[in-house]
């Protein structure tokens, strides 16, 4: 995906002050899909070695058997804290969210899809 410029649309604030962070090859313990109201499909509540369980994208994970799994890349579940009106450049987008790196501080992380408005360039 090629990155795009977004507006905030509305407020995203991060529930999630510790995100489980891995890089490629970390062995995880696959447990629950996620399930609520948001059509946030294909996400599970991981846990790694030393850290707080957290969500992660199905698509990132090597089911190994029963809830053993390993991580096909690099991850964290770091969200994003975004005012309405904030411009931003996403780049990646997984299960209704996207990785995206705020203008003017750099700060990055994931915010929810439909919290975002393209900005056509």
């Amino acid at each position: 995906m090629h990155a795009r410029k977004y507006l905030v649309t509305r407020p995203h604030q991060s529930e999630f002050p510790s995100p489980i962070t891995f890089k490629k090859g970390a062995a995880l313990v696959v447990g629950e899909e996620y399930k609520g109201a948001q059509a946030w499909d294909n996400w599970f509540l991981c846990s790694t070695q030393g850290q707080q369980p957290g969500w992660v994208p199905g698509q990132l994970i090597e089911r190994l058997g029963g809830t053993t799994g390993r991580a096909l890349d690099d991850y964290t579940a770091r969200e994003l804290d975004v005012q309405e009106g904030d411009l931003l450049v996403g780049t990646r987008a997984l299960n209704g969210w996207l990785w995206c790196e705020r203008t003017g501080d750099s700060a990055s992380g994931w915010v929810p899809l439909e919290n975002l408005e393209e900005v056509q360039q």
